[in-house]
């Protein structure tokens, strides 16, 4: 992977005018070669600062997010993958709000494309869904593009500790009501 990193680190910076064109592709093409958000974002605040980078972050992720939306409709296996996957992890009457589902895109080994779908359950048309998908996608952009390097300085105590304390914060932030339908609450058995 650093090796493929290097590569494109090497391609966008010699892009010149085309580079913020070739780094919003590569967050395009990100889940085919199964690179974090995480590390795109990182790499845009080295290759064109804080501003640019956060910006073109914003728009690849989104973007991504988009294709995300209408690729989800013509592959019902896979959205049942997710689906499973995200009752496994969260729980079955598990409803995230739009603040968790940013503050949980903070962290960077939870499946982007999973909490894409929480976001999709969660809101009634294409046009809310892109909406929240900007706004859960600024933090993310924003703070992996101005402390990418550091970031990456940190230790394995201060990584936990973060953690911990993001983790604390979407315990905190968590819708506070669980709807179970009439049918599930009382089972008969035949």
């Amino acid at each position: 992977m650093e090796l493929f990193g290097n590569y494109i680190m090497a391609i966008v910076q010699t892009g010149g005018l085309f580079a913020p064109l070739i780094f919003i592709a590569v967050h395009l093409l990100r889940p085919m070669f199964f690179l974090p958000v995480v590390f795109i974002c990182v790499s845009g605040g080295i290759l064109f600062g804080v501003l640019a980078g956060t910006v073109y972050s914003i728009i690849g992720i989104t973007l991504s997010s988009i294709i995300f939306y209408f690729l989800i409709r013509f592959m019902p296996k896979m959205s049942e993958r997710l689906l499973r996957m995200k009752k496994k992890l969260l729980g079955k009457h598990v409803e995230l709000t739009t603040t968790q589902i940013s503050l949980l895109r903070l962290i960077p080994f939870i499946h982007f494309h999973l909490l894409s779908l929480c976001l999709i359950e969660i809101t009634t048309s294409f046009k809310d869904y892109t909406k929240s998908s900007i706004l859960t996608n600024i933090p993310l952009a924003v703070i992996y593009t101005s402390i990418g390097q550091w970031l990456s300085s940190l230790s394995p105590m201060h990584i936990l500790l973060s953690l911990t304390a993001l983790l604390l914060l979407i315990y905190a932030l968590r819708r506070k009501e669980i709807v179970i339908k009439w049918e599930e609450f009382f089972q008969t058995t035949t």
